[in-house]
């Protein structure tokens, strides 16, 4: 196994840390087994490595032995010696093989070989050069210019990564401000169901979170500091939307028309990086009557911050993560709270989920060498791939109506287990609330003390099942005729998938439009990044490429990117003015796709979710791990695209 790249870090350059009452705090508040691979990649004891090795389990492990008290303090006091000393212990890079082991001990599994690479990626322990500065690379020729559509994670990444590598580079945003999801979306409660150290950029990863998972606010603040940083913002061109774009086949460019306040321009880019992602169009539902409500009628993604819901009789409808957040903040402050469920959806007990993070952790990650990797290392671990068992079909499970496999049932069992303690003095919620569906065929919802469930079981708050006929000018009529009266009505339904591209035309090729290709909701692509006849035209998130198992949409879109910035460079190489995949490329990844698809979860017949489009085919979700997909995407196969 080649070695990876590890270089050392800055932080690891300010030994010795000289404040030493913010270090005791932190080796009392950080996470311990984090601090013991801080420990063991400076001494490379495998010694004292085996000494933990039978304490430290899977999180998920319900009968882990507790650490002793002596060994736990031996822990602390030993890095304690070592990161006050006055000579600095040397950073020696430890061997592939001594990491596994470290890993596989931190997370009390073993960590296959091959995921050693992706895990020092995403880790950020990698520190590459300056994709510029690289020795013998051909530079882009000037006058190469590429679009990103978005300014939100992945286009601010994108432009991060293509000034990296020297491209010039414009990005078009249609808000009046970057952020995309987290600048739109501003409903009360919103926030991440994705624990913030692992959902943020592997090159930019901020000890300064004050939430394990933080509300909507933060995460916007995050994106604009790195946006700031690298000076991404001067590139951008606001309150801008794409309105077509077309491929000039005897130019070999992308003739792109854009608007700006009822202003229409073109210009010619050599590529397109289509950023916008896929929850950025409302979907309001078919209710009839909603025009003619007089009241204040919004969907999440819409909140109006100057609306007061106190005193008020407020309807949410949706129960996913969005209505859940929604009404866990409204409901103190309303008069009368009443949820519409539309469908059931599996809610799991996760306590970190109003966490804050403490003064000593900051201090860890912020001061001890390699902590912060460590920590997002194990972050990844038990919020990413180590969640595909739940999603993943055995076929000789036995009871698959309820279940796929021993770590779906667990999950189940231990998701159903945590709404009966809820529910014990409310078993009408139970029987509402129970989906009849495997764990994990669509999207959960997280929860803790004081959250969802507890706000269901306010006095104030109804949960009604019975099913919307339609809307009056002040109340919502059910279908067996009874009213209620409401004075705001939030629409937490969702968001509307297809198009792929929304109203954007794309003409590839020949003039061939991409839905004259796709259909309305039947958007296919190579590695979900690109598509034969349509060269130059890369996509972020696109269609099978969401990581719908897990965390780890950030780690996607940086998968992508760097794919991108190597399809560019081939170009550059060769002098070519085009690329895209070949044909035989695209139905081989989509047959391999289809095959997959077939062992997972969201394919279940008793499942529903926006994952499937109107012939039940899943369009959305990634069949894959994570560490598999990062493998695929780190450069173009030869064999695989052609260049013209």
């Amino acid at each position: 196994m080649t070695a990876p790249s590890l270089q050392i870090t800055d932080d690891a350059r300010c030994l010795p840390i000289r404040d030493e009452t913010g270090l005791k705090q932190a080796l009392l508040d950080a996470n311990l087994p984090s601090l013991l691979m801080v420990y063991v990649q400076y001494t490379h004891d495998e010694t004292y490595l085996d000494r933990f090795e039978p304490y430290l389990k899977s999180i998920y492990t319900t009968d882990a032995p507790a650490l002793p008290d002596d060994l736990v303090q031996d822990l602390r006091d030993r890095l304690f010696e070592l990161l006050t000393r006055p000579e600095p212990p040397e950073d020696v890079r430890p061997s592939p093989q001594f990491v596994r082991r470290m890993m596989s001990v931190g997370v009390g599994q073993e960590v296959d070989e091959e995921l050693i690479p992706v895990l020092y990626n995403q880790m950020g322990f990698e520190r590459p050069v300056p994709r510029r500065e690289l020795p013998d690379r051909p530079q882009p020729p000037a006058g190469f210019k590429v679009l990103v559509i978005g300014g939100g994670m992945s286009g601010i990444a994108a432009g991060v990564r293509l000034d990296d590598a020297g491209y010039d580079y414009t990005i078009v945003e249609k808000n009046a401000e970057m952020g995309g999801t987290w600048w739109e979306n501003v409903y009360p409660g919103v926030g991440l169901d994705t624990p913030s150290h692992f959902y943020s950029y592997s090159f930019e990863q901020s000890p300064e979170w004050s939430h394990y998972h933080p509300k909507g606010p933060e995460i916007q603040a995050y994106l604009l500091g790195v946006a700031e940083k690298y000076g991404v913002r001067e590139h951008v061109l606001f309150n801008t939307r794409v309105t077509e774009m077309t491929w000039d086949d005897q130019k070999q460019v992308w003739v792109v028309t854009t608007e700006t306040g009822g202003r229409a321009d073109t210009a010619e880019y050599n590529a397109i990086i289509n950023g916008h992602g896929v929850l950025n169009r409302w979907k309001m539902p078919d209710i009839p009557g909603l025009a003619d409500f007089k009241g204040r009628a919004m969907h999440t993604a819409g909140w109006d911050p100057s609306v007061d819901v106190a005193g008020k009789r407020v309807a949410v409808i949706g129960t996913g993560a969005s209505g859940a957040q929604l009404a866990v903040a409204i409901a103190p402050a309303a008069e009368h709270l009443t949820v519409f469920q539309r469908s059931r959806h599996w809610v799991m007990n996760n306590p970190e989920i109003n966490l804050g993070v403490t003064e000593g952790v900051k201090f860890a990650l912020r001061h001890i060498p390699h902590y912060k990797e460590w920590f997002r290392f194990r972050v990844y671990w038990f919020t990413g791939d180590g969640l595909y068992g739940n999603v993943l079909c055995d076929p000789d499970w036995p009871d698959r109506e309820h279940s796929i496999s021993a770590q779906n049932e667990g999950a189940r069992q231990y998701a159903h287990a945590y709404m009966e303690a809820k529910f014990a003095d409310r078993p009408d919620l139970l029987e509402k609330m129970s989906p009849d569906y495997p764990i994990f065929g669509k999207r959960i919802v997280l929860d803790a003390d004081g959250g969802w469930l507890d706000t269901l079981k306010r006095p104030n708050v109804t949960l009604e099942t019975r099913g919307i006929d339609h809307i009056e000018a002040d109340a919502i009529v059910l279908g067996d005729g009874t009213r209620v009266e409401v004075d705001i009505i939030a629409l937490a339904t969702g968001f509307e998938l297809a198009p792929a591209l929304g109203s954007m035309k794309l003409y590839g090729r020949g003039g061939i439009e991409a839905s004259q290709v796709w259909g309305n909701d039947d958007a296919r692509a190579y590695l979900g990044i690109m598509v034969p006849g349509y060269p130059n035209f890369f996509m972020t998130l696109g269609p099978n490429s969401a990581p719908n198992h897990a965390a780890g949409v950030n780690m996607v879109i940086e998968a992508q990117l760097n794919y991108i910035i190597e399809a560019l460079d081939m170009i550059v190489a060769a002098r070519a003015h085009a690329l895209e995949p070949t044909e035989r490329a695209y139905q081989a990844w989509n047959e391999q796709v289809d095959a997959q698809m077939a062992s997972m979860v969201w394919t279940h017949p008793g499942v529903s979710s926006y994952y499937l489009n109107s012939k039940g085919r899943n369009w959305v979700s990634c069949p894959f791990r994570l560490a598999d997909y990062w493998a695929l995407a780190r450069r173009p196969d030869p064999e695989a695209v052609q260049l013209s």
